[in-house]
């Protein structure tokens, strides 16, 4: 009696992983949903989500792909090639205002906008004044981040500062280490990355702080998750899927640093892991959803409209601009 009891025990032992995977191929919602994001925070907090897509634990399928400008995304978004595209806020209410058929789904990264400098010299953003400052970001969040700061600080953008900008942050990166005079607008994780590489570079100026000093009560977002209105339309619950498995993906790289970075450093987003690990805390990855979402874009999206109507497309945004699940 007792050997059949023993018997008994080790079948249900072994049976109990294959009945998890029942149910988890039973919420599977038979969809395949195409992702793209951009080379840095943005990727970084897609990484879970990726090895657990890779182990066939997500209840979507999901295809993704990383590109190092937002113009290798655009093009795919609009033709329908992609579903989900994470891109600078502002670039997302362009084509928004464009097209009419995307909406935004979720922020995915606040601000991470840095001023770095090899001295002393930029102790305030009137510093900058006759300056030459190289970002990345021409025509998307850096630019018009940086442009916000500097006319709320009395510095008109055209005739005050000189700003030279490269295709990637990595350009920016290299011309840093490089010139000792360089100063730089940089995200993360490139920043952590210089600073690491040479500890004489130190963060002159946090661009948040500077946007929050200017008190209009907005916020500084720096990335958006886009979808096709179409695609929500027809996959609901692959939707809600994403949103939840993206929340869970971003919170797991937040809390597991260690082993998020190495899956960062492996897609090439930084040199090395503990480039990586060091630079995770400093991303601001996020995944706000709901009316929290689109009260934090709403407000960020005005105020570039005040500044520069057509860095947003030429209009605000209204509710149309926002995927929010009925609950």
């Amino acid at each position: 009696m007792k050997k059949i009891l023993a018997i008994l025990m080790v079948a249900v032992l072994f049976a109990l992983p294959l009945c998890l995977a029942e149910e988890q191929a039973g919420e599977k919602t038979g969809v395949t949903v195409r992702v793209a994001s951009l080379k840095g925070p943005t990727t970084m907090g897609l990484v879970k989500l990726m090895q657990d897509n890779d182990a066939g634990t997500t209840a979507n399928e999901y295809t993704f792909q990383m590109e190092a400008t937002a113009d290798a995304i655009t093009p795919l978004l609009v033709r329908g090639e992609l579903d989900i595209a994470m891109v600078p806020c502002n670039l997302a209410a362009v084509l928004i205002n464009k097209t009419h058929d995307l909406q935004i789904a979720a922020i995915n990264t606040l601000g991470v906008l840095y001023v770095l400098e090899n001295g002393e010299s930029v102790q305030s953003v009137e510093d900058l004044r006759g300056k030459t400052i190289y970002s990345t970001g021409k025509g998307t969040t850096p630019e018009y981040a940086l442009n916000y700061v500097l006319a709320g600080n009395g510095l008109d953008p055209e005739k005050d500062v000189n700003v030279e900008y490269k295709s990637e942050a990595t350009e920016v990166a290299s011309a840093m280490l490089a010139d000792a005079s360089t100063i730089a607008v940089l995200p993360q994780p490139y920043v952590t990355a210089v600073l690491m590489q040479n500890p004489d570079v130190r963060v002159a100026l946090s661009l948040t702080e500077e946007w929050d000093k200017i008190g209009n009560g907005s916020a500084m977002i720096t990335g958006v998750a886009l979808v096709r209105s179409e695609f929500v339309q027809e996959n609901p619950e692959a939707m809600e899927a994403f949103l939840a498995e993206y929340a869970a993906s971003t919170t797991y790289v937040n809390e597991h640093p260690e082993e998020a970075a190495q899956w960062i450093a492996d897609l090439g987003i930084v040199a090395q892991a503990a480039m990586a690990q060091k630079a995770i805390p400093e991303c601001n990855i996020v995944c706000v959803t709901g009316e929290e979402m689109q009260e934090k874009v709403s407000g960020y999206i005005q105020a570039l409209y005040e500044q520069n109507p057509e860095s947003v497309g030429g209009a605000p945004a209204d509710e149309t601009f926002f995927y929010i699940a009925e609950e």
